[in-house]
């Protein structure tokens, strides 16, 4: 089975201007993941895909496989569709840019889901009960079988009784069979996915299941000058 990872990186920021290139400590943020996932050892091939040669020259400067994109894409998902268009490849692995402690556990765990002929998409969660009324943490409900029924970053399921229940965070880590990859990127957007500006949702809406694998990995996205100092903590100790 041929594994391939993607880590998309657009320099546009709004948030957070130049964002990939941003440092910790002295390493820039797409580095830093890159060289997570590459030292898994879990991929035949891990590539960066963009659309900045700021991005394409620090790439080269670290020996880290770079290819350039088309500037038109709206999401991720196409940017690493275009990549891997003729590549062969069973596996495709998205994992953003910006989730510089990712691990290889997680990135095994899912890829191991696979196994299954059933998945043809599959993502990752996490039991997250303290931050379940941000609507920055999105939230996933599943079925018996851990497929994903919803997503969404409204505090679900609603809970009407007096007992305890767990939410779970989606952890923004993709793994595609190839086939499913190229169908989600031709697929117009949906109305729930314009709605919850989730893309994910539009997998759900064509009926497309995605498989959720529960993980310790709780995520760490880098959207604001405070994420990048508490990074830069986290690395200290």
């Amino acid at each position: 089975m041929r594994k391939i990872a993607v880590i998309p990186a657009r320099y546009a920021s709004t948030r957070l201007p130049g964002k990939p290139l941003r440092k910790i400590a002295d390493i820039p943020m797409i580095i830093r993941v890159y060289k997570q996932v590459f030292q898994s050892g879990l991929f035949d091939e891990v590539i960066i895909a963009t659309d900045d040669e700021r991005i394409m020259n620090v790439a080269k400067e670290y020996s880290a496989k770079a290819m350039m994109t088309s500037s038109k894409h709206q999401s991720g998902s196409d940017r690493i569709a275009e990549v891997c268009k003729d590549k062969s490849a069973d596996i495709i692995v998205n994992i953003q840019g910006d989730e510089p402690f990712i691990s290889k556990k997680p990135l095994a765990d899912l890829i191991a889901s696979f196994k299954d002929e059933e998945v043809q998409v599959a993502s990752l969660m996490h039991k997250e009960n303290e931050d379940a009324e941000n609507e920055n943490v999105v939230k996933v409900v599943c079925d018996q079988n851990n497929f994903a029924l919803y997503f969404s970053r409204a505090k679900i399921p609603f809970s009407r009784i007096d007992t305890e229940v767990d939410y779970y965070k989606h952890i923004g880590v993709y793994a595609f069979r190839k086939p499913a990859l190229e169908k989600f990127v031709n697929l117009p957007q949906t109305r729930l996915e314009q709605i919850e500006k989730l893309e994910q949702l539009r997998l759900l809406e064509n009926g497309i299941k995605i498989k959720m694998i529960e993980t310790d990995y709780d995520g760490f996205g880098i959207d604001t000058e405070e994420d990048l100092a508490k990074a830069e903590q986290i690395l200290k100790r």
